[in-house]
Parts: structure tokens; C-alpha cells; sequence
């Protein structure tokens, strides 16, 4: 088949709030291609673009404490809460894997429906085994995108070492069938190789440059984090520092997990906002914390997106001292890094990055050059340009 293709990307994420899927698709379609999202918690009236189209299955929210849950700064305690939190710690993995297994199912009806396509775009391993079937069954290029590395997560519930082992197995199983593999770092696309897939290729996290970055801060006002506020992002390390390097202020801006509890000190939490608030707010404030939790090799190998935020915004970062995330910052003079879990280890970071922030400052800027979505973007739309010239030639 010759000229552009018609590509089905599903998710089970909350596709209006994923960047990623969104930047792609908007990619592939200025390329030319015709792009179905089945995803879940798409607004009523959500639009992306021009030759984008957009569906919605729901899914469970999964399990929730009684009484609305802990919120931050605020905790409950006593055995009754003990008790359903260890039953919850118990059954989160079992819990986990049905909702996604159940939401396969209730998009399966969907998928067939909107149905056939040329490639079948899968979105991390929870979608990996619906969309294989359907590319085989229309005879269509299967493409894995892989956001995370899947079975070496952190999540909260019992160990899982089994479960863990066996997905990875049925992971490069089934993404072996994949004509291209994506994912988001050099380390996650090692790991890849090393299962056994072929050709993988790195499609960052990253922003599309801006059209002005004004002129940096003489010197730095205050440390950001913009993320989500939950579990596994180091929090309370940043805590612990705040107090160290107060009256220096230090602000997270996000939405937050509503069972999470944090001891918030002098530390403020303000509510999340649009990409560019994000980018005036981190350069009012003039140090961007790219933080993560040294728990599980998904961490130790991620590229979190507030780092290409911070790019995008001209901000340098204190980031977490983890390989991939090393890699980086210090190829490019982006920032320093802290050890993960140490307070004081985090303050000196922040200490040292003030004493050279005009080095610093100029060192990011200077890398928005190569780290930006209009780079990145030409790995995605490259390889689809080869699967179009693949088909038309079989």
C-alpha cells in the first residue's frame, strides 16, 4: 500500500493529561497519517488536531480509602486504619492487574469496531496483548511504545517477584512482534535490547522549544518541583532540605495522590497549571527539582519529564543521582545532583548550584537545542516513514 497510513494508538491512560501520546499523534499527523485514540477519561468535547480522532473507555479508579483518604500533611491512625491499610497493601496487585485486564475487555468491542488499520500503536504493556491480536487479525504493523520500564516499576502492594518475572518473559514475547519498538531513554532501550528485541528506538519526554526564553535570574529565588505530589518522587528528602536551606523557599506545584501523607514543614504545595504557567513559575523561582525515589530500575533508568520541562523553561536542575538521569544532566551542564534519600545531600546540591548558576544557566540553555520535541519527534515520524515505504513495496 502506498501513502500515508491509518494508525490506531491505544492507552490506558487519561489521554487528555498525556503528553507524550498527544505530541505523537500530533507528529504523525502533520506527517500525514490519520490517527484513532481509544484511550479512557477523555473529556466531552476533547479535540486534538486535524486528522485526530479520540475515544474514550472507562476504567475503574481502582481502591479507595474510607473517609476520602489521607491527604497531605494530614494523617489518621489507629488499628482499624492499620487494618485496612495491610489489606490494601495485600490485594493492590491482584486489584492492579484486573482493572487493567477488565479494561481490555470493555475496549476490546471498541477497538473492533473502529477497525481495520494499517498500524495498531500500542501505548505500554497493559495495552500490548489487545493490540497484537488486532494487528494480526487486520494483517497491520504492530509499533510498542514503551513509556515505562513495565515489570521494574516501583508499586505500592505486596512483592511480586514471580508476576514480575513472568511479564517480563510475555513482555518481549509479544513485543517481538512489533516491527518498532519506542521508548524513553538509552538505559530503558539497553534493557530492551537485552530481552531480545531488535530495533528500539528513543523518542524522549521532551517539550517543544519555546518561541522566547527571556533572560535568566541573577540569581536563583527558590526551588520548584512541578510533578505530581505522591509516592516514589522523594518527597520527603525535599522536605528535609527545605529546612536545612530555610528561609529559602521551597514550593511544590501539582495535583496531589489522594493517599498520600507528607509532613510538608515549611514547604508549600500550590495547585498544577498549564504547560506555560509552569514555565513563567519555574523561572520566577530559578531551580527546577527533577526528584525520584532510588527504589526500582524503572527509576534508575528514567528521564521524568520535568527535566525537558526545565529545558524548556531555561531553568537548571538539582536532579536525583541516578544513571540515566546522570547521563544527562551532566553531558549537558544542566544542573547537580543530590543523592536520593538525603536531605543534606540534596541542600548541598542546591547550595553548589547557586554558587555556580550563571554556569549552569548557560549550560541548559544551551542544551535546548538537541533536547526538544522537534528533535525527538523526527525518530517517530523517520520510522513510520519506513513503515509506509515497507507496505508500499510489500
Amino acid at each position: 500500500m502506498a501513502g500515508d497510513m491509518r494508525v490506531l494508538m491505544i492507552a490506558q491512560s487519561p489521554i487528555a493529561g498525556d503528553s507524550r501520546i498527544l505530541r505523537e499523534a500530533t507528529a504523525l499527523a502533520d506527517a500525514g497519517h490519520t490517527i484513532h485514540i481509544i484511550g479512557r477519561d477523555v473529556p466531552e468535547g476533547f479535540a486534538i488536531g486535524s486528522g485526530i480522532t479520540v475515544e474514550s473507555v472507562s476504567r475503574s479508579s481502582g481502591l479507595r480509602a474510607g473517609g476520602g483518604g489521607l491527604s497531605v500533611g494530614h494523617g489518621r491512625r489507629g488499628p482499624k486504619v492499620l487494618a485496612k491499610r495491610f489489606g490494601r497493601w495485600l490485594l493492590l496487585p491482584e486489584h492492579r492487574n484486573r482493572t487493567e485486564k477488565q479494561w481490555r475487555m470493555d475496549a476490546t468491542a471498541a477497538v473492533a469496531a473502529s477497525g481495520p488499520f494499517d498500524v495498531v500503536h500500542a501505548h505500554d504493556f497493559n495495552t500490548l496483548e489487545l493490540a497484537a491480536e488486532f494487528a494480526e487479525r487486520w494483517q497491520a504493523v504492530l509499533v510498542y511504545d514503551s513509556h515505562e520500564l513495565w515489570f521494574d516499576r516501583a508499586l505500592p502492594g505486596r512483592p511480586t517477584p514471580l508476576w514480575r518475572a513472568r511479564g517480563r518473559r510475555f513482555e518481549a514475547e509479544l513485543a517481538a512482534k512489533a516491527r518498532v519498538v519506542f521508548t524513553v531513554s538509552d538505559g530503558i532501550a539497553a534493557r530492551l535490547r537485552d530481552r531480545g528485541l531488535a530495533d528500539v528506538r528513543v523518542i524522549r519526554n521532551t517539550f517543544p522549544r519555546p518561541d522566547f526564553i527571556p533572560t535568566p535570574l541573577d540569581h536563583p529565588e527558590g526551588l520548584l518541583y512541578a510533578g505530581r505530589v505522591g509516592a516514589g518522587r522523594d518527597l520527603p528528602t525535599v522536605v528535609g532540605a527545605a529546612r536545612q536551606l530555610a528561609p529559602f523557599k521551597t514550593v511544590l506545584m501539582g495535583s496531589v495522590d489522594p493517599n498520600y501523607r507528607l509532613d510538608l514543614g515549611t514547604v508549600e504545595v500550590v495547585p498544577e497549571r498549564s504547560i506555560d504557567e509552569v514555565d513563567e513559575t519555574l523561572r520566577s523561582y530559578g531551580i527546577s527539582l527533577v526528584t525520584l525515589t532510588n527504589t526500582c530500575e524503572n527509576h534508575r533508568l528514567a528521564l521524568p519529564n520535568k527535566l525537558f520541562h526545565a529545558v524548556r523553561a531555561g531553568v537548571p536542575v538539582v536532579a536525583a543521582d541516578l544513571p540515566e538521569l546522570r547521563s544527562v544532566v551532566t553531558a549537558h551542564d544542566l544542573g547537580t545532583l543530590y543523592q536520593p534519600g538525603n536531605p543534606t545531600s540534596l541542600a548541598n546540591a542546591v547550595r553548589a548550584l547557586i554558587d555556580s548558576y550563571s554556569t549552569y544557566t548557560a549550560g541548559i540553555r544551551a542544551a535546548a537545542d538537541e533536547l526538544n520535541w522537534e528533535h525527538d519527534a523526527e525518530t517517530l515520524v523517520t520510522a513510520y516513514a519506513e513503515l509506509t515505504n515497507t507496505r508500499a513495496t510489500a
